[in-house]
């Protein structure tokens, strides 16, 4: 039989492109300034750190572990404790946020599942500019508008009501004066909400689509959907979110100067006066000469205030820790 020629497809060759160094110049001069400017984070927060302790020391000596349960605070007789700032700080922050936390939460759920597209926009715009706005523009607003607010019309009958209940009568009693403990941690409240209301409203957008029209085709509600697909998706984001919030409240200080009433005392009504950690230094510093007791009881406030942020910190890491399976 005659040979017969079969036409078999040859294959084509591929070119590789030629092999790229293991490391170029470019690669190792991003690393290098993305390494420093960690570093260079670390390094100053630890400096900041370092400077407010070793300027406390002295009234750490002085007072001892006192300094942080005395609540007397009297330049006259060189006498300071840290209780009553302590206390208003911690008070004035967490009320903000059982205030803001469910507000900054509908805004957000309101603008990313209920709003209509076209409103969207000038309500995010919204809550940006009140971010924007300076503290002390919130401090005047307060001062000007809700302490008279208060001291007419919410106080006087919140006093006469609840005034004389048992057990819980003690937190609003007082003279209306208007500023206090509650006024600030209102005006905190207001300067904290569009923070926790943007970032939970960024994240809530992250959530795949496909999860919630899922939800949906199951025949679950709006609030169903949230419940059960959305909040669990964005947990850690918008646990951020409300420690971001908690921080700026924990650090603020003109706003609250201008309502808390400034007063070194502990009182157990939401419309008494008391003082937070940033107010009494913004107030008693101008007023501090170097090397004195009441500069490094200033600077040790401060260290103190470094230390309420980690915990705050750290139980946050702590709830959102990964839960283990029985």
């Amino acid at each position: 039989m005659p040979n017969q020629e079969t036409n078999v497809p040859q294959a084509e060759t591929i070119t590789s492109p030629p092999p790229r160094p293991k490391t170029s110049p470019g690669d190792a001069i991003f690393a290098a300034i993305a390494k420093s400017s960690g570093l260079f984070v670390l390094l100053l927060l630890g400096a900041i750190i370092v400077v407010l302790f070793l300027g406390g020391m002295k009234a750490f000596h002085a007072f001892g572990p006192y300094f942080l349960i005395d609540d007397e605070w009297d330049p006259v007789q060189d006498l300071y404790g840290a209780a009553v700032p302590i206390f208003g700080t911690v008070v004035t922050a967490v009320l903000a946020l059982v205030l803001a936390v469910p507000l900054a939460f509908g805004i957000a759920f309101y603008l990313t599942e209920i709003a209509p597209v076209w409103f969207r926009r000038p309500v995010s715009t919204a809550i940006e500019l009140l971010a924007a706005v300076p503290s002390i523009i919130y401090g005047m607003w307060g001062f000007f508008v809700i302490v008279p607010i208060m001291a007419q019309y919410i106080q006087p009958p919140v006093i006469d009501t609840l005034g004389d209940v048992p057990y819980i009568g003690t937190l609003f009693q007082g003279p209306p004066f208007g500023t206090g403990i509650l006024t600030a941690s209102l005006i905190l409240a207001v300067m904290v909400i569009p923070f926790i209301a943007a970032t939970m409203r960024d994240v809530f957008e992250t959530v795949p689509p496909v999860f919630k029209e899922s939800a949906y085709g199951l025949g679950c509600t709006t609030w169903e959907v949230m419940r059960s697909i959305v909040i669990p998706y964005t947990r850690v984001s918008v646990v951020g979110g409300i420690m971001l919030g908690l921080g700026r409240a924990l650090g603020e200080t003109m706003a609250v100067t201008f309502v808390i009433g400034n007063t070194n005392r502990i009182t157990s009504s939401l419309f008494g006066p008391g003082n937070t950690i940033a107010s009494l230094v913004a107030l008693e510093f101008p007023e501090s000469q170097a090397g004195t007791l009441k500069l490094s009881s200033l600077l040790a406030l401060g260290f103190i205030l470094f230390v309420i942020s980690f915990i705050v910190l750290a139980i946050s890491r702590l709830l959102l820790r990964p839960r283990l399976k029985t």
